[in-house]
């Protein structure tokens, strides 16, 4: 037994000795590239404020929360707060509604926006891509408060230009905001409209770093345009692809892929249309606002919060199998 003292001793210390190296090693790298650091601080501070700090505060969702009392005040109460919203009527309705929308606007805005990226790439004039580039993202940076007005003077049932259009026609008009069908196809069309911009703009800047060596020797080779977007852009960018979809998925249960406003502006709080436009966001807006019931809302937020989570580690580790080059960790 003395003999092992001595070995476990050195042990230690060379533990010891080894964290010290690297902790000197980690400070002078922070030392040498402190520039980089100090840029990396301010997006660090906003995410500690704004998304690690509030995590605190989803044992609120556990709480019958009294705001006299606070938060650790507040009487536990177990899984009373999620047994609200779980034998609720309208659990399944806003569930069903907000994957299925996230789900086809993931889709269609992705693949939407790699063919415009593409097709900007081809325009071989840098004025014509800067028009372009400048005319898709002017939707991006309208609220969903102005696309509300724009939706109803399109689909107003007295003064909208699709009936009138429809009326012109000869056709029987439609009462768009009392028709929920309409609807399925309303609200992904907005967010594309809205969305493919950007994330075209996104793609484009991945394009960039494609080497043009590649499209040189394509066309040595005889490639048409279809060809070398086929083999050589659509590959090469699919690790990018990939990505921003894993970071998708971390909104799949948010509304609008955490963009919720549009399903509450745009169908103007109709309760005609809650069977194909409510998603669990507005769902809980509408219930914080009438109830007024804090602990229920966050519980659906930690809810959200947990699957979506749950689901970048499942999507993460199907790529990981398949391509390791392109999961995120």
């Amino acid at each position: 037994m003395n003999n092992n003292v001595p070995a476990t001793t050195a042990v230690k210390n060379g533990f010891k000795k080894a964290n010290s190296v690297r902790r000197q090693s980690f400070l002078m790298e922070i030392f040498r590239r402190w520039p980089f650091y100090v840029m990396a601080l301010p997006g660090l501070l906003y995410f500690i404020i704004f998304s690690y700090l509030p995590m605190f505060g989803a044992v609120i969702a556990f709480k019958d929360y009294n705001p006299i009392k606070g938060v650790w005040g507040s009487k536990w109460i177990g899984f009373k707060n999620f047994e609200f919203f779980f034998k609720s009527d309208a659990v399944w309705r806003v569930t069903f509604n907000t994957i299925f929308y996230n789900l086809v606007i993931m889709v269609t805005v992705t693949v939407i926006s790699v063919v415009f990226a593409i097709l900007l790439q081809e325009t071989g004039s840098r004025l014509r891509t800067s028009l372009y580039k400048s005319v898709m993202l002017l939707p991006f940076f309208l609220s969903w408060v102005v696309g509300e007005y724009i939706v109803y003077a399109l689909l107003s049932p007295d003064q909208g230009v699709m009936n009138g259009i429809r009326r012109s026609l000869g056709l029987e008009e439609i009462q768009w905001y009392g028709e929920p069908l309409y609807w399925r196809f309303i609200m992904p069309l907005a967010f594309i409209l809205k969305s493919v911009g950007y994330t075209s703009v996104v793609y484009v800047a991945a394009l960039l770093g494609i080497s043009s060596d590649y499209y040189e020797a394509a066309e040595i080779d005889g490639a048409n345009k279809w060809q070398k977007a086929k083999f050589i852009t659509i590959p090469l960018l699919m690790p990018v692809v990939i990505i921003l979809l894993l970071l998708s998925l971390g909104k799949i249960f948010n509304g609008g892929l955490g963009d919720w406003g549009a399903f509450y502006n745009l169908p103007r709080e109709s309760g005609i249309l809650f069977s194909t436009t409510d998603v669990i966001d507005t769902y809980v807006f509408r219930s914080l606002r009438t109830v007024n019931d804090i602990g229920m809302s966050s519980a659906v937020g930690l809810y959200q919060a947990v699957v979506g989570f749950v689901l970048v580690l499942i999507t993460n580790s199907l790529v990981k199998k398949y391509d390791s080059d392109s999961s995120l960790f």
